[in-house]
């Protein structure tokens, strides 16, 4: 065999090793050993060298009140953001899709610049929105007699968070909804209109169906990025008030990087992607095609 016909048959190899090298290396290699780190007891300020426990760390998170706090205050942040997100998105998709002209770019963009800024400057902003003395909320609920104890009572932080990460991400899956909706082909909406149908019929019956497939990717993706929900928590309210808003990423940043517990932070981490598979693995099976 020439030298031509080996690289003409390996090309593809060839071309894909760089990609398969720093894969493994960043990904693959850290997924591999945090797993076996979960079977370790290795705290770092120790002297000791790690030591194989089994699944000790797990047993341990599972009869710990502050795991299932965090992981409680995850699903609820869950369970507020992954709708409302999911429907305003939708209705902002298509508010901006009926808008024809170059004021159908503004506002798309208006919708999406908030997603541009980083969540360092997100949080210390909206920080100070919610302060209760000398916040921009407050001064304008107090013009009616109104206070609202955003950041310091348990009831309400959870719900500060959520009003912050939906104005933070909502852009994100609205233009990807709304490239969705200008994928369906016209003559699906002249034949239902034909047949009489109005226009929450054409929505039920042509929009929601064609937009079955963009529908579970946006929900997917939010999915695991509410679960993943660390930034809003630690820089808003640290966490607070009471642990109602400590969620399972920072209980693990906090595990890993601030007791130094690095074998049962890597069991946490197992644990939370665990939890991302489940419910993915649910969307995919309640938005399958039929």
């Amino acid at each position: 065999m020439s030298n031509r016909s080996i690289v003409q048959r390996y090309s593809g190899w060839i071309f894909v090793t760089p990609y398969l090298v720093l894969f493994s290396a960043f990904v693959l290699f850290p997924l591999g050993y945090g797993f076996v780190l979960s079977f370790l007891r290795w705290e770092m300020l120790s002297p000791a060298p790690p030591r194989f426990v089994g699944v000790e760390n797990y047993t341990e998170a599972f009869t710990s009140d502050y795991f299932w706090k965090a992981l409680w205050a995850t699903f609820r942040f869950v369970l507020f953001t992954l709708p409302l997100t999911l429907g305003f998105a939708l209705l902002a998709a298509l508010g901006v899709n009926a808008v024809q002209g170059r004021r159908q770019a503004l506002y798309r963009a208006l919708y999406f610049v908030p997603t541009l800024i980083t969540i360092s400057v997100a949080g210390l902003l909206w920080r100070w929105f919610y302060h209760g003395d000398f916040g921009l909320f407050n001064a304008y609920l107090g013009l009616f007699g109104i206070r609202i104890p955003w950041l310091t009572s348990t009831t309400w932080a959870m719900a500060s968070l959520v009003i912050m990460t939906l104005w933070w991400t909502l852009g994100g899956p609205m233009v990807i909804l709304m490239a969705g909706l200008q994928q369906i082909p016209v003559v699906y909406y002249e034949a239902a209109a034909i047949d009489g149908a109005g226009p929450f019929r054409r929505f039920l019956n042509v929009t929601l169906p064609q937009l079955r497939p963009v529908l579970l990717f946006v929900t997917v993706m939010n999915i695991i990025g509410s679960f993943q929900v660390f930034g809003q928590a630690f820089m808003v309210t640290r966490g607070g008030p009471e642990f109602s808003t400590r969620v399972l990423v920072q209980y693990i940043y906090e595990t890993a990087f601030t007791h130094y517990r690095m074998g049962y932070g890597s069991a946490l981490c197992w644990l939370l992607f665990l939890c991302i598979a489940i419910f993915s693995l649910l969307q995919f099976f309640t938005m399958r095609e039929r």
